[in-house]
């Protein structure tokens, strides 16, 4: 058992409470297995009618997974990272076929592994805190824990700029987005579990009623711009259009771009164009796991750690350094699948 996630019952609910404030909650190997514990045991509860994901104080939901550990077992065998995305992807997993309604609280910096486990929710609640983002391309990394497949999903070409900028998007643009179900007052939050506790058969109703009205969400003012800037599945065509605009919201973006890693780019692009035909979540999980256990070993996911969160010089030097040197073969290496003996498989 860990300390870092809560787990308890409270009237006819379950919950899961993050308990990492100095990490903002970020996920490990034994907070992961401890929850899927958890859900697996409650499933076939009769007494446990929903469940409820928060986090227990501090300012974020979930910054995402433990990326230190990540880089260091990638910078030896990898193990250890592989049983990590292993049994996080199988986390997501059960939670996104759950078969009793999920509550995810998003009150904070809800990123990478945090939109992993809020996500698959039936409900999502964004409050005037919430900061979402999938900001891996920045470290080298790209936007898994199923971002290959809710991305492509949203509006237009909005996953495809969300994956490739990392961009940031509060409470408000969460629910125009349909990224979240309700928009509450942080305030509201301790109101809504106890009563979801109370009246499980309401959780949809509770919301509702504790809803208030989002401020004007900023980027369905840039849809338009990112639907035609965006619109290719080529990393170089974007990288074009963005120039070409000659706009200060293009330059901006533009910039945004320069940082993250090329190699990293194109991944995300891929993953996404291929995620948009994926037949169902788990084949979804198992591709983002073929790709997890080789991206966390190569040079720009180690590059990418040093540079923002080890050294914290923010010069990572890529490599490949640019789109053009970024061949197909290369990508094609990164998505090839893995021998039937190291495939991701779901919890049976």
């Amino acid at each position: 058992m860990t300390e870092d996630v809560l787990i308890s019952t409270e009237g006819r609910i379950a919950r899961l409470s993050l308990n990492r404030p100095k990490a903002i909650h970020a996920l490990n190997l034994p907070m992961c297995e401890a929850m899927i514990d958890a859900l697996v045991g409650w499933r076939g509860d009769a007494a446990v009618e929903a469940v409820i994901i928060d986090h227990s104080e501090g300012r974020g939901f979930c910054a995402g997974g433990d990326i230190r550990m990540l880089a260091e077992s990638g910078a030896k065998d990898g193990r250890e990272a592989r049983a990590f995305f292993h049994t996080e992807y199988r986390l997501n997993h059960l939670l996104f076929t759950y078969p009793k309604p999920v509550v995810a609280f998003m009150d904070g910096i809800t990123m990478g592994g945090g939109v992993g486990i809020s996500q698959p929710a039936n409900y999502r609640v964004a409050t005037e805190h919430t900061r979402f983002a999938m900001p891996e391309t920045g470290i080298g990394l790209f936007p898994d824990v199923g971002g290959g497949w809710y991305l492509p999903r949203l509006e237009g070409r909005v996953g495809v700029f969300l994956a490739l900028t990392g961009a940031r998007l509060d409470g408000a643009e969460c629910l125009a987005l349909g990224l979240a179900t309700h928009y509450l007052p942080s305030a509201r939050l301790a109101e809504a579990k106890e009563r979801i506790a109370a009246h499980p058969d309401r959780i949809g109703g509770i919301l509702g009623e504790l809803s208030v009205t989002a401020p004007p969400a900023a980027i369905t003012g840039q849809i338009d711009k990112i639907n035609r800037l965006f619109a290719s599945d080529r990393y170089e065509d974007i990288l074009a259009a963005l120039e070409k605009d000659g706009g200060e919201w293009a330059a901006k973006e533009l910039d945004a771009l320069h940082t993250k890693s090329p190699q990293t780019c194109k991944v995300a692009l891929r993953q996404l164009r291929e995620g948009a035909a994926m037949p169902d979540f788990a084949a979804e999980m198992a591709q983002e796991y073929a790709i997890g256990s080789r991206v966390v070993q190569m040079h720009d996911f180690l590059e990418g750690v040093r540079a923002l969160i080890v050294d914290k010089d923010n010069s990572p030097k890529w490599d490949p350094p640019t789109a053009e040197a970024v061949t197909d073969a290369w990508i094609d290496a990164i998505f090839s699948s893995l021998p039937d003996n190291e495939k991701w498989t779901p919890l049976t």
